[in-house]
């Protein structure tokens, strides 16, 4: 004990000064950024472009690892694993942060104890996408031909406790519409079973279905937002559409080990919201894709995943979900 307590008190009394002058001279390596969803899905489009920045800024290689899988677990054990110095980040979505703890007993790792939060990086609104050969162009005309025929319908998602997993069992508990679920490992695999008449229906931000909106490949119903969104102002919000309480208030966030130095955590965080606040950056890759951009302190971060997470839970409790199904 008394050992425990001298090393303690060694490590306490470290200078601030010190810990400053590591952090002003990180990064001297390659920093790996963890994300854990398959390429080509819109996690990864946000993450590569802000990746490449970053190693403009910092003068060192920052790489993209996927490693998708297990509902985003695997690649966010392999981050709360690393080394707690800041070399291994996860760029990853709610559904590790908030909806894992309530859904998987066994999953390998605690998000909320082993990650250390640094920036929410944006709020994502999704579209509810459906293929064209479906007959409905409203969330009211859904949930009339799902009631009608019964599972008849099958929705895309990415895993037990992703947003379209919240939200259509959510749609379900409301309002008796049955539709299956058919898991994808992102939300891009999905997007190509919706355009290729394998599903019939799914969740996807600007950044994967603009294109196919435009070419009316993909029918959108409505969108997860506050308000309409300035580039699609036809499409109604869920609220609009008389769904206010299904929103699976998706956003992306950056994190590193627990334990990473103070110092070094709060130097990422003004680096990726510079970044993320520089007017070519935020028209190209935030704003043309339809999200909200954030760049908070990694003390907001924290009391905004504290109040997600009661959100979620409430969520998950009241949808009756369970990772058995």
């Amino acid at each position: 004990m008394y050992k425990i307590a001298v090393v303690v008190a060694a490590l306490l009394a470290v200078p601030i000064c010190v810990l400053e002058v590591v952090a002003e001279e990180f990064p001297s390596r390659v920093v790996r950024l963890v994300v854990p969803y398959p390429a080509g899905g819109g996690v990864d489009n946000l993450a590569r472009p802000l990746a490449d920045r970053l190693s403009q800024v910092w003068n060192q290689p920052v790489i993209i690892e996927n490693k998708p899988g297990a509902s985003t677990m695997i690649g966010g054990k392999n981050v709360a694993g690393a080394p707690p110095d800041g070399y291994a980040l996860l760029f990853t979505t709610d559904s590790t942060i908030t909806s894992n703890p309530f859904l998987f007993t066994r999953a390998g790792f605690d998000p909320v104890k082993e990650l250390a939060p640094i920036t929410q990086l944006v709020d994502l609104h999704q579209f509810v996408l459906a293929n064209p050969t479906v007959k409905v162009r409203s969330m009211n005309e859904l949930v009339e031909l799902a009631k009608r025929e019964p599972d008849a319908l099958n929705y895309g998602s990415y895993g037990i406790g992703s947003q379209p997993h919240l939200l259509f069992e959510m749609l379900r508990k409301q309002t008796g519409a049955q539709i299956r679920q058919i898991s994808y490992r992102g939300i891009a695999p999905a997007v190509t079973a919706v355009l290729a008449g394998e599903i019939q229906l799914t969740l996807g931000s600007l950044s994967v279905s603009a294109g196919y909106l435009d070419t009316g490949k993909l029918v959108p119903l409505a969108i997860s937002r506050a308000r309409r969104l300035s580039a699609r102002p036809e499409i109604p919000t869920l609220a609009e559409a008389g769904y206010p309480d299904i929103d699976p208030r998706s956003w992306y966030g950056l994190f590193a080990p627990a334990g990473t130095p103070r110092a070094i955590i709060e130097k990422i965080q003004r680096d990726v919201t510079a970044v993320l606040l520089e007017p070519a950056f935020k028209a190209r890759h935030v704003d043309a894709l339809g999200y909200t951009g954030v760049g908070s302190t990694p003390a907001a971060f924290s009391e905004f995943i504290r109040q997600d997470l009661g959100y979620k839970e409430n969520l998950i409790k009241v949808t009756g979900i369970t990772a058995e199904q």
